[in-house]
């Protein structure tokens, strides 16, 4: 079993990133003369996916333009929010409805995605389907943050995610779910952490350790030492 499409998540408005987030989208600014959704693509590349879906809402003209200068050699499709930005649940059920398969993979690219993450995310890959299961989050170990101000989002243990406990595991940015987890929502504004929770209650929220140095774009603080990186 494979992965074959994956959907990157773009329609912030990047309220902690003011005023450079006034004229350019936060998936679009740059560390290293390389934009965040420019590194994201290129994992996806990596990873052996076809096809991405990118949602988009804020500033979304910017979107379109960036790909066509760039010209990436991978099938990517603009899907807007409409008229109402659906933050992260509501955007992914949009998205899929333009999915033929029913497992798929989820990018934020608020997070410094490096080759380095290949090897985790196909073991994270294996892991779901030898498993057989509806979801997985790539998680990391708040130690191994860049910023230190981040707190915990979960406990792991077992690759079984809590929430009761210490919060030791900070969300990555990157989940492998299934179209049944949605089965039950409509096309509104809510956040994936809704089935999240609901997952957790059931012990159902399963999670993989990633062993990287965490990178992500917090805060306008934050943006400037990565850029000094």
């Amino acid at each position: 079993m494979k992965i074959n499409t994956a959907l990157i998540l773009c329609a912030g408005y990047g309220k902690r990133l003011k005023p450079i987030t006034l004229d350019t989208p936060k998936p679009l600014l740059e560390i290293n003369n390389v934009t965040m959704l420019e590194k994201c693509i290129q994992l996806i590349k990596n990873l052996g996916i076809k096809k991405i879906l990118i949602n988009t809402f804020y500033l979304k003209d910017h979107f379109p333009k960036f790909l066509k200068d760039k010209n990436f050699d991978i099938d990517i499709e603009i899907i807007e929010d409409g008229k109402d930005i659906l933050d992260t649940g509501g955007g992914i059920l949009n998205l899929i409805k333009h999915l033929n398969e029913d497992d798929f993979i989820v990018f934020n690219p608020d997070t410094l995605w490096t080759k380095e993450y290949d090897i985790e995310i196909n073991k994270m890959e294996e892991f779901y389907f030898s498993k057989n299961l509806k979801n997985i989050l790539l998680l990391a170990n708040k130690h191994l943050s860049f910023d230190k101000n981040l707190k915990g989002d979960f406990n792991l243990e077992n690759n079984l995610i809590a929430r009761e406990t210490e919060k030791n595991y900070i969300y990555t940015g990157c989940q492998i779910l299934n179209k049944k987890l949605f089965l039950n929502e409509t096309i509104e504004k809510f956040s994936i952490s809704k089935i999240w929770f609901k997952l957790i209650d059931t012990k159902n929220l399963y999670g993989y350790e990633s062993k990287q140095n965490f990178y992500h774009l917090t805060n306008l603080e934050i943006f400037k030492k990565l850029k000094d990186l």
